[in-house]
This record gives structure tokens, C-alpha cells and sequence, in this order.
């Protein structure tokens, strides 16, 4: 991700957009990623400890900054230039490279991540300097060079080590990265709000994509009898009730808020803040629901144990919470619904231990339901306004 120097020039910043619609190269690019979210969730699918989950969710947002940094390039640069093709096809070489070694990113193969991922980190960097049209965002862009390259650095060290010292190494490299970004101003960015909009808009149908992958691979070889074709779908049923919480009105508002956004460091703030960040819970959430669907298929008669109740609960609570603050950061109100939604998944964590995994997805198949079926009701007519754009 970009973030710019405070003395960058801003608010007398043109108001024209470069473009809005998505690139077929940052499609191309996004499949990279689609795989290093599969990677992320058969890795704690494969440890479903306290441990293992922690681990995921640190390596999850490693990725995800990787992702997001590359979100803010392709909103500045042009990715038809040759040499942006070029430079992006070796940083998704770079980011396949990363999400391979994702299964031993604590093991064996920690050095192999680290330095698949400074490579990924440095290429950004490069073409920010090199091909951006504008002088500030080229100064910015080496400012930012230290931090883009120590965090990654940090992860190379932390190969050296084993254990919570190695988890505290990686979450001081988090700290750095995802800290620099909300200390350093970032006045003087030109953004494009509808492809910024746009882009994060289809990460989120990707990781959507991958909660049903992942439905899928956990139901490869096993006997499929009424309770796991049932399982199967329920979590289809959940993760369409969480593509439609954020894209039947959230996404169009959202949207328009960030149009609306004073340029310069207003619309570049609550772009950082609403996408870069708070997108991460989103992300976080479906893969965490994913690991928690993919464990009911594998015995839909037995209660799940904790960590999988707790993935598939939280899960979906986390995704909830993150669109609570979300609205909050955008609109300045409060979603009480969704909140009380999200209590209700968390509460439900002890007995999602007791019952069959079956009831304990259909549980929360209910929820999702029941809140989406809610919101359309008591929110008709003001939905209908937004859809129309009214």
C-alpha cells in the first residue's frame, strides 16, 4: 500500500479519475491470490490449534498487505505499459512462490516465504518509483522504501527462530507495516474511487469463491450422504448470505462515500481505512468460516471441537463486526443489527461444541438468514433508493 509524504501536495489535486474499471492483468494478478488463500486455510486446516489458527491469521495478513500494496499501484500506475506487464508477471511469480511456501511459512520452508515475499515487497516499490506519472507519488513512494523492505527483513530473521519468538517477530514486522501506513500523512494521492471501490469489491468475491473451494475439497473422498450434501449446502447458503450483506447495499454506499470524500488526504484516508484495513476482518472472517465449514464435512454427526466451533462461529462474527465498523468509518452510524447478529454467533461458540457439527452450521445458516430476511424488511424502501442511486 501507498502512503505519502505529508508535504505532498492534496486538496488542489484535480478531481479527475484516471479510470474506473478493473484490468484483465489485475484479474490475471488476483489469481495468485486466490491460491495463497486456499494455502492459508489447508494450513490451519492441517494444525486446528490455538497455535495453528494464530499462525494462519498472521500469515493471512501478510498476504493481504501484499495485496493491498499492489491495489494502490495499479490505482496510480498504468498496468498496459510493457514494463508494468513485465514487473507484475514477476511479482506474481514471486507471490505463487510466497503462497507455496505458506504451509511451511513456520517451518521448514520460512526462508523460502520470507524471501519470496521481500521480492514481491521490492517490486512494488520499484515500479511506484519508476513508472507513477507524478513526482510526489514517486518521493512517497521512497520514503517508503525502508518499511517495505525491514518488515519483509524481519520475516527472514524470524526463519532463525522457532516458537513464539518467532510469532513475535512476525507480528512486530505486522506492526511496522500495517502502523506505517496509519502514522505517515498520505495527502497528494490521486484516487480513483470507483476501481478502488471495484477492486476490493472482487477480492471479497474471491475469498466468497474460496470459502466454497474450500467446501468442496473438504467434501473430496468422502462418502457423500444426505447429512454432507446437506453441510455442503448450508455453507453455500452462509457464504451467499455473506456476499449479500456487503454487496446488495453496502458495497454501492461505500462506494459513493469514497467519491463523495474531500480529495486528497480525506478520500486517501478513508480509502486506507475502509479497504486496506478494514477489509482484512472481512477477508479473515470468510477464511476462518471456511475452515469451519471444511471441518463439519469431515464428521457431520460429531460436535466440532473447539478451534473449528470457534473458526466457524467467530468466523462469521469477525466478518459481521468488520462491517459494523466498517458503516461506522463511512457513514458515521451504528449497525445494531449486524452487531447483535454477530453476539448471537459468538454465544453460540460453547454449545457449537455439543451438538452435531451439522446443527451447529445450520445454527448459523439461520443467523445469516435470519438477518439478511430482517435488513430486507425493515430496510425496503431505503434499499430500493440506494440501488437506484437515489
Amino acid at each position: 500500500m501507498s502512503t505519502l509524504s505529508p508535504t505532498a501536495p492534496s486538496e488542489s489535486a484535480p478531481a479527475v479519475e484516471r479510470r474506473d474499471s478493473v484490468s484483465p492483468l489485475e484479474l490475471f494478478f488476483d489469481l495468485v491470490f486466490v491460491f495463497a488463500i486456499t494455502q492459508v486455510t489447508a494450513f490451519m486446516a492441517d494444525d486446528p490449534t490455538w497455535g495453528g489458527l494464530l499462525r494462519g491469521l498472521l500469515v493471512l495478513a501478510v498476504v493481504w498487505w501484499a495485496w493491498a500494496a499492489y491495489a494502490w499501484l495499479t490505482n496510480q500506475v498504468d498496468v498496459d505499459d510493457g514494463v508494468v506487464r513485465l514487473a507484475m508477471f514477476a511479482a506474481m511469480g514471486a507471490m505463487l512462490v510466497t503462497a507455496l511456501a505458506v504451509p511451511g511459512a513456520f517451518g521448514d520452508n520460512a526462508m523460502l516465504f520470507a524471501l519470496a515475499y521481500l521480492l514481491v515487497r521490492v517490486l512494488h516499490i520499484l515500479l511506484f518509483a519508476q513508472r507513477s506519472e507524478e513526482l510526489a507519488v514517486r518521493d512517497a513512494a521512497r520514503a517508503l522504501a525502508p518499511t517495505a523492505i525491514l518488515a519483509p527483513a524481519l520475516l527472514i530473521g524470524a526463519a532463525f527462530f522457532d516458537g513464539p519468538a518467532q510469532g513475535a517477530i512476525w507480528a512486530v514486522a505486522l506492526q511496522l507495516d500495517y502502523g506505517s501506513a496509519g502514522l505517515r500523512g498520505i495527502a497528494g494521492w490521486h484516487l480513483s474511487p470507483g476501481h478502488f471501490a471495484e477492486r476490493h469489491g472482487l477480492v471479497m468475491i474471491i475469498a466468497l469463491g474460496e470459502s466454497i473451494v474450500a467446501i468442496g475439497v473438504g467434501a473430496a473422498g468422502l462418502e457423500l450422504g444426505p447429512g454432507e450434501i446437506l453441510a455442503a449446502a448450508l455453507g453455500v447458503a452462509i457464504a451467499a448470505a455473506l456476499w449479500w450483506a456487503y454487496f446488495d447495499v453496502v458495497a454501492i454506499v461505500a462506494e459513493r462515500k469514497l467519491r463523495e470524500a474531500a480529495r486528497g488526504r480525506a478520500q486517501n484516508t478513508m480509502a486506507r481505512d475502509s479497504y486496506s484495513y478494514l477489509h482484512l476482518p472481512m477477508i479473515a472472517g470468510i477464511v476462518l468460516l471456511a475452515l469451519g465449514a471444511k471441518k463439519t464435512l469431515g464428521d457431520v454427526e460429531e460436535p466440532l471441537k473447539v478451534v473449528p466451533a470457534v473458526a466457524l462461529c467467530g468466523g462469521v462474527a469477525l466478518y459481521l463486526l468488520a462491517h459494523v465498523a466498517f458503516r461506522l468509518r463511512n457513514v458515521r452510524t451504528f449497525n445494531r443489527h449486524r452487531l447483535v447478529a454477530a453476539i448471537v454467533c459468538l454465544a453460540f461458540i460453547p454449545l457449537a461444541t455439543q451438538v452435531p457439527a451439522l446443527a451447529a452450521l445450520a445454527t448459523i445458516a439461520v443467523v445469516c438468514a435470519a438477518l439478511i430476511a430482517y435488513e430486507l424488511i425493515r430496510f425496503g424502501e431505503a434499499r430500493a433508493r440506494v440501488r437506484v442511486g437515489g
